[in-house]
């Protein structure tokens, strides 16, 4: 029978949106069942929440001081000893999955598989390779515990009304001395995780200068959307490095997506390929954004955008 246990993003109080989308890929294995695993320091708000979730068979909690930080090297250990009843491991395809996955994998002796996209079988998955410009399929020995990331932007959040029991688990290992928290820098901000938002507003190197990326948020907050940007945009020092939207940064998946002063390099559009609706504005008629964009509109972002705010009111 297949088990797979979903080890769960969350900020210690609340569940990352990303574990609803990691539910949802691994209720596309045909038969399984779904545990979702809660490592933190009081994990019951956020168990509370994973319980909620649709398809969620049951959760299990690790109450431990040290998970009041994620840091990967004192998770991992933990997931570990948790995997003995299960066959898959999944966590999401974040800053946190891409961190905590591959130690899980190393300690279980097995190879992971990145950026789960679609479930053909309970062995059998598609990943994107070569920037998104292919889809491979990969099958992983049935007689081992698959442990992978799963793309997040390519599943829908699992929606609420479950009900799953809540179980607590005592997990005696030793954690690592080595690694240890001192301290976290984050920028706080009222808009729109980037990450999860509905509507994304982005901003690339044709707005020359961080004093005109203020247009891109000016806009963003009429929408009530979020900001992104593209890599040279980023490079260039216009906007932070968090704020990054493609390959080497972050994969979204927003109904809306707006690609202002953006030309459409392969990296960029890998992040935006699930986006539902893309609009650009180029003044370059033939930037390559144009050919994967709903809506194009070639002209000046600096006439374009102020009007556009105008119309918003």
């Amino acid at each position: 029978m297949t088990q797979i246990l979903v080890v769960a993003e969350h900020d210690g109080g609340k569940l990352n949106q990303s574990t609803a989308r990691c539910v949802t890929a691994a209720r596309q294995v045909a038969g399984a069942t779904v545990t979702v695993a809660v490592l933190a320091a009081d994990p019951a708000a956020v168990a509370a929440e994973a319980a909620a979730l649709a398809g969620v068979d049951a959760v299990v909690t690790v109450a431990n001081p040290a998970n009041a930080h994620p840091i990967s090297a004192v998770l991992a250990p933990q997931v570990v000893a948790l995997a003995a009843d299960y066959t898959h491991l999944f966590g999401p395809s974040t800053s946190f999955g891409k961190d905590l996955m591959p130690r899980v994998a190393a300690l279980l002796g097995v190879s992971q598989i990145s950026d789960l996209m679609a479930v053909d079988g309970p062995y059998q998955f598609k990943r994107p390779i070569y920037a998104g410009n292919a889809i491979i399929t990969v099958t992983a020995a049935s007689d081992r515990k698959v442990v992978a990331t799963v793309r997040t932007a390519s599943f829908e959040a699992a929606a609420g009304g479950g009900a799953a029991r809540v179980s607590a688990a005592s997990v005696a290992v030793a954690l690592p001395t080595h690694t240890r928290f001192v301290s976290q820098t984050q920028a706080k901000s009222d808009r729109p995780d980037l990450q999860t938002a509905a509507k994304v507003v982005s901003g690339g190197r044709a707005l020359a200068s961080s004093d005109n990326f203020k247009l891109i948020f000016g806009l963003a907050e009429k929408m009530g959307a979020a900001v992104g940007a593209s890599r040279a945009a980023v490079d260039a020092g216009y906007a932070p490095n968090e704020l990054q939207v493609g390959q080497t940064g972050k994969i979204i998946a927003p109904q809306l997506y707006m690609a202002i002063g953006i030309s459409g390099a392969i990296q960029h559009l890998t992040g935006i390929k699930d986006a539902k609706t893309i609009v650009a504005i180029n003044k370059d008629a033939e930037a390559p954004i144009f050919e994967v964009a709903d809506i194009g509109l070639v002209g000046d972002l600096f006439q374009v955008v102020p009007e556009l705010e105008k119309l918003l009111g």
